[in-house]
Order: C-alpha cells, then structure tokens, then sequence
C-alpha cells in the first residue's frame, strides 16, 4: 500500500503561557515577537519548508491576534502601496497563506495536549498529519519537520522528533524508551513521561514535532485522564504502539522554548544575532551591554 502524504499539521495554540506571564496576559503566547515576527511564524515557516498544504490551529479564547495574523490586512496594505514600500508589501503577502489554508478549532477548555489534538479530528480526517508545538522553534540546515517527512515517505507509520539531553535533566521531559537503530531512525519501544533519573529509559527526549497515523484519534476519544489531570497525547501513543510501528528521528540542531522567560530571551537574541541584516549591530550591542 502506498504512503500517504503529510498534507496537513496541527498546532495547539490554546495555551494560556502561565511561564511568561504577565507578558501574555493580554497577547497570546504564539504571538510574542522573537526579533522581528511572532514566534509562531518561526513555527509556520517550518511546516511550509516541509509541503505542509493546510494549518489547523487549536486556539482558545483571546487568540484571535493569531487569526488575524495569517490573514490580509487590507489597511495596512493599502498604506503600504501608497507609500510606494514595495519591499514590505511583497514580504507581507509572500508570507501570507493561500485562501483556505488555514482552519481554526476551539479547545475550549484547557484539558491537555491530546484534548487538543483530538479536537482537529474533523478537519484531519483519514489521512497522516504532523503537529508541531509552538512553543518549541527548531532551526538547522534541514528543518526538523521537512527531514521528518522525508523519513516518513521511506517507512510510513509514526515519526516523533527527539533530542538528547543530560541525564541529569530527564525528568523534565517525555523519554523515549529505544529500541533498534535502522540508519537514522529508531523503534521505539515505549515512552516515560519525566522520569526519575534512575528510571529513565534513554536520554532521548521527545522534542515537540510529531507525524502521526489518524488512528491516534481514536485513541484519543477512549482516552481517560493521566498526568495533571489531562488528556496526555503520549497516552494515547503507547496505545497506539500496538498496532502501529513508532519511529524516533534525532534533531540535529537547535531548539529554542520560548514557553519560559529565559528560553524566550535565548530565541530572541540567538535570531537577532542571526539576522543578516541587523545581527553585526545586535552583537555590539549585547556586548555593549554586558560589559556596563
């Protein structure tokens, strides 16, 4: 049977971004600007690099800046045309989404990262698709995703991204208990969710990029209630690793969570130092600083 291709990714954007509060109080957390666009543009670019077709964001309330991001801003346009800034203007409507090309779902309650998944059902549909946790913004010569899907079109089934850590720091993340190597890839047997360093399986932990079989839904609807008390989309997972072969793919580059103050602060310095235009003057200026 062939393989189907990754057409479409989900992005749980409902989360309320309690680590960098009060900065989110007003402004959702996707929203907040590392150097020079939102955080979830970062995110957006990397799905399309790997033939991402259709988005469907899983918002919640006072999210709607999101909505109105990956639309057309007619004013803003109009303003820009008739003062002759034909560079923005064509910058603005290049990074733009096709018409229909975007969906938006309602969590309505914030009862986990599986919960949200699950509420992308309809819109999925019978065929794969990628998530991509906003939080997270990956950069490397090869985009996480787009290296992910070309490991997919060779093997098929569930492809998780995953990274080392120090052994030390497990227990703050998902690990991937592993299993045989096949070139790049590797089984995976199961998954513990932040073990005690003594437990751990590996030092393998699931980074936030996923291509998953619809069956995962499923999964999802039977799924009862576990860690805090939410619908855990590793949960599901396990289960689904019955019937379905699971596959890990290290990252090879760096990922920045901007769900915390100073995770935020690395992603903002290390894309402005990056820029090819400002980045020499933001190197004399963070040097600047740190010798005052």
């Amino acid at each position: 049977m062939p393989i189907k291709p990754v057409r479409k990714a989900v992005l749980p954007v409902a989360g309320l971004g309690t680590r960098v509060l009060p900065a989110t109080k007003v402004t959702p957390k996707e929203m907040l600007t590392v150097f020079d666009r939102p955080a979830i543009h970062y995110v957006v670019d990397e799905a399309r690099a790997a033939g991402i077709e259709h988005f469907v964001f899983v918002t919640g309330r006072n999210k709607a800046a999101i909505e109105d991001y990956f639309d057309s801003a007619y004013e803003l346009e109009a303003t820009l045309e008739a003062k002759g800034k034909t560079a923005l203007l064509n910058q603005l409507k290049a990074d733009l989404p096709a018409a229909g090309a975007c969906s938006f779902v309602r969590q309505q309650a914030p009862l986990g990262l599986g919960h949200a998944v699950w509420c992308a059902r309809d819109i999925v549909g019978d065929e794969p698709f990628a998530v991509l946790l906003p939080d997270m913004i990956m950069r490397a010569q090869t985009p996480c995703l787009a290296a992910m899907t070309k490991a997919y079109g060779k093997i098929g089934g569930n492809i998780i991204s995953v990274e080392e850590v120090p052994m030390s720091e497990v227990s703050s993340y998902g690990i991937v208990d592993p299993g045989a190597r096949k070139g790049e890839l590797i089984e995976m047997k199961g998954m513990v969710e932040k073990p005690p360093v003594d437990k751990a399986p590996s030092n393998l932990m699931i980074s936030g990029r996923y291509i998953l079989q619809p069956e995962i839904f499923d999964a999802l609807a039977e799924q009862t209630p576990g860690a805090g008390g939410e619908i855990q989309l590793t949960d599901a997972m396990l289960r689904l690793m019955d019937t379905s072969p699971f596959h890990a793919l290290p990252f090879k580059g760096e990922t920045f969570d901007t769900g915390s103050k100073t995770g935020y602060l690395r992603a903002f310095a290390a894309h402005a130092l990056a820029d090819p235009e400002h980045g020499a003057e933001v190197r004399q200026i963070l040097e600047a600083l740190l010798k005052s």
